[in-house]
C-alpha cells in the first residue's frame, strides 16, 4: 500500500492518510499544548505556574535553613549518604547498565535513522563547537579534581577485592576502575535524557522541558500534576547535581591558592571563590549562549588540551600513548565485574565511588541532557548517540590516562609520594597540584589548572541557570533575563550553604538524594523515547511511500 503522505490535523493528532483511504496512520504523540501556555506574566517575569513557585520557594527555604542551622544540616546530610548508598546501590547500578544497553539498542535499530528536527533539519553547530559545549558544560570540573586523585586511590585501594596483584596488573586495574566511572555509562545517561528532550521538542513541537519526554506514558495529563512533579524533580536534581560540581571546584581552587600562594585554606576563601565565580557567571548569562557559554567552552577546551599536551610531551610520551589503548582494553576486560551489583564486598569502591558517581550522573542528567538537546537539532539519533557518548568517553580515557599514568609513574618508578600523601591524608583538592609540582613550569601549570577549574565553574553555572530557567519557564528559551539571574545567584547560594553545612559530604549526599527519584524518571523517559521513535519511523515511512 502506497501512501500519499498527506497530513491533516485532527485535534492534537497528525493524520497520515493512504491514497486509497483504506489505511490511516495517526501520530498520537502530538499535542496542542503550547510553550509557556500555563505561564504567569507579572512584574516583568514570565514563569511556569506552579513549577517555578514550588522550586523557587523550596530552594530559598533550603538555603535559609542550611545557613541558619549548619550543624544540624551537617548531621542530617552526613547520615543520608551512607543510608542511600547501602540501601539503593543495586538501583543505581541496574539503572546505569540498562541505559547504556538501551543506547546500544537504539544505535543498531532502524530508529537510529530518525533525524532530530525532521528529515530536512541541519545541525546548529559544527562538531568542534558541539563537543566542546557538551563536554565543558557537563563534568569538566570533575576531570580536574579526579584525574590524578582517582587512579592513585584505586592503585592504593584496589577494587573488586583484588589485593596482591603485580604492579603492572595493579596499575591496569586502577585505570580500568577509573575509566569505568567516566566513560560510557555517564554519557549514556546524559544521551538518553538529551535525546528524549530533543526528539519530543524538535520533532513533536512540545516544550523543551522534561515532562514533554513523558508524553507517550501520561498523554495529555503530562501538562497537569504528573508533569509538574517530574519538572520539579528535574529542577532539584539539576540544582544539587550542579552544586556538587561547584563544591568540588571551590575546594580545588581554594586548595590550589593555598598550595601556591599560602592563602588560608578556609571556608571564607571557598565562599569568596563561589561569590566571584557567581559574579563572572552572571556576566556570561547576560552575554547569552553564543556570546558566553560557547566562547568560554571553546577557550577552556583549548586550555585543557594544551595542559594535557604539555604533560604528555614532558612525560613518557610513547608509554602514555600506548597506555591509552591498554587502559581501554583493561576497561572492557573488567567491565562485567565492575558493572555487577550482586555479592559485592568491595564496599569502599562500590559504595564510596560507583554508587555516588551513578547518582551524581543521574542528578546531572537533566542539566546536561537539556543543554545537549538545545544544541543538537539536525543530528540523526544514531549520530547523536555515537558522538555524544563516544567523543566525551574518548576524551576522558585520554585525559585520565595522561594524568593517571604519569602520577602512578611518579610513585611506582620514581618513589615520589606527593600524590600518595594527598590520598592518604584525605586532601583530594591538593592531588593535582602535588602532581604538577614534579614537572617543569610547575607554578605556571598549576595556575592554568586553577583557571581551568574556574572557567569550568563559570560555564557550569551559566548553562545550569539557563537549563533551570527553561524548565521553570514552561520551556521558554527567551524568558526574561532576570529569571536566569535569579537561578544563577541561587546556584551559588546552594553551593555556599552546603559548604557551610558539611562540605563535600553534604554535597554528595544531596546528589544521591535527588539522583534516586530522578533515576526512576530517566528509566521512564527511555521507555517513552522508544515508543516515540518507533512511531515516528512508521510515520516517516508512510510519508515517503514505503509502507
Amino acid at each position: 500500500m502506497r501512501c500519499s503522505g498527506r497530513r491533516s490535523r485532527t485535534g492534537a493528532e497528525t493524520v497520515h492518510q493512504s491514497a486509497s483511504d483504506s489505511e490511516v496512520l495517526v501520530d498520537e504523540y502530538t499535542s496542542d499544548f503550547e510553550v509557556g501556555q500555563d505561564n504567569v506574566q507579572a512584574l516583568g517575569l514570565d514563569f511556569h505556574n506552579p513549577v517555578f513557585a514550588i522550586s523557587g520557594v523550596s530552594v530559598i527555604l533550603f538555603v535559609a535553613f542550611t545557613l541558619s542551622f549548619p550543624e544540624t544540616a551537617e548531621a542530617w546530610f552526613g547520615a543520608l549518604r551512607p543510608w542511600l548508598t547501602s540501601n539503593f546501590d543495586w538501583f543505581f547500578m541496574i539503572a546505569g547498565n540498562f541505559l547504556l544497553l538501551f543506547c546500544v539498542v537504539l544505535v543498531v535499530s532502524p530508529v537510529g535513522s530518525v533525524r532530530i528536527g525532521g528529515p530536512d533539519a541541519e545541525p546548529m553547530y559544527g562538531y568542534t563547537a558541539w563537543v566542546s559545549m557538551l563536554f565543558a558544560a557537563g563534568i569538566g570540573i570533575g576531570i580536574m579534581f579526579y584525574a590524578v586523585l582517582e587512579p592513585m586511590n584505586h592503585l592504593l585501594n584496589p577494587p573488586l577485592g583484588l589485593e596482591g596483584l603485580a604492579p603492572d596488573a595493579q596499575r591496569e586495574l586502577a585505570m580500568a576502575a577509573t575509566v569505568f566511572h567516566w566513560s560510557l555509562h555517564p554519557w549514556a545517561i546524559y544521551a538518553v535524557v538529551g535525546l528524549s528532550l530533543a526528539f519530543f521538542s524538535y520533532n513533536k513541537g512540545m516544550p523543551l522541558i522534561v515532562r514533554s519526554a513523558m508524553y507517550p506514558i501520561f498523554g495529555e495529563r503530562v501538562w497537569g500534576w504528573p508533569g509538574h512533579v517530574v519538572d520539579v524533580l528535574a529542577v532539584f536534581a539539576t540544582l544539587f547535581g550542579l552544586a556538587t560540581s561547584l563544591g568540588y571546584g571551590a575546594e580545588q581552587s581554594a586548595g590550589g591558592l593555598h598550595y601556591l600562594f599560602g592563602l588560608p585554606d578556609s571556608d571564607g576563601l571557598r565562599i569568596a571563590i563561589v561569590l566571584v565565580i557567581t559574579a563572572m557567571a552572571l556576566v556570561s548569562v547576560l552575554r547569552g549562549l553564543d556570546g558566553g557559554i560557547k566562547i568560554l567552552s571553546e577557550a577552556n577546551m583549548a586550555m585543557a588540551a594544551l595542559l594535557g599536551l604539555f604533560i604528555l610531551l614532558v612525560g613518557p610520551t610513547l608509554a602514555t600513548l600506548g597506555a591509552v589503548f591498554d587502559n581501554s582494553v583493561a576497561y572492557l576486560k573488567y567491565l562485567p565485574e565492575l558493572s555487577n551489583w550482586v555479592g559485592r564486598e568491595d564496599t569502599g569502591y562500590y559504595h564510596g565511588w560507583t554508587t555516588f558517581y551513578w547518582s551524581w550522573w543521574i542528578a546531572f542528567s537533566p542539566f546536561v541532557g537539556l543543554f545537549i538537546a538545545r544544541i543538537s537539532s539536525g543530528r540523526t539519533v544514531r549520530e547523536f548517540l555515537l558522538v555524544s557518548i563516544l567523543a566525551p568517553s574518548f576524551i576522558f580515557i585520554l585525559w585520565m590516562t595522561i594524568f593517571g599514568h604519569a602520577a602512578m609513574d611518579q610513585y611506582l618508578l620514581g618513589g615520589y609520594r606527593g600524590v600518595v600523601d594527598t590520598v592518604e591524608n584525605f586532601q583530594p583538592e591538593l592531588s593535582m597540584f602535588a602532581f604538577l609540582s614534579e614537572y617543569p613550569l610547575a607554578s605556571a601549570t598549576s595556575v592554568i589548572g586553577i583557571v581551568l577549574v574556574l572557567v569550568f565553574f563559570v560555564t557550569s553555572m551559566d548553562s545550569g541557570a539557563l537549563v533551570v530557567d527553561t524548565m521553570t519557564a514552561g520551556g521558554k528559551i527567551d524568558a526574561p533575563i532576570a529569571q536566569r539571574v535569579f537561578w544563577c545567584c541561587f546556584l551559588g547560594l546552594i553551593g555556599i550553604a552546603l559548604l557551610k553545612g558539611g562540605g563535600l559530604s553534604s554535597l554528595q549526599a544531596l546528589a544521591l538524594a535527588t539522583g534516586f527519584p530522578f533515576g526512576l524518571v530517566v528509566i521512564l523517559m527511555a521507555i517513552s523515547l522508544y515508543k516515540g521513535l518507533s512511531a515516528e519511523r512508521k510515520l516517516l515511512q508512510a510519508e515517503q511511500g514505503d509502507v
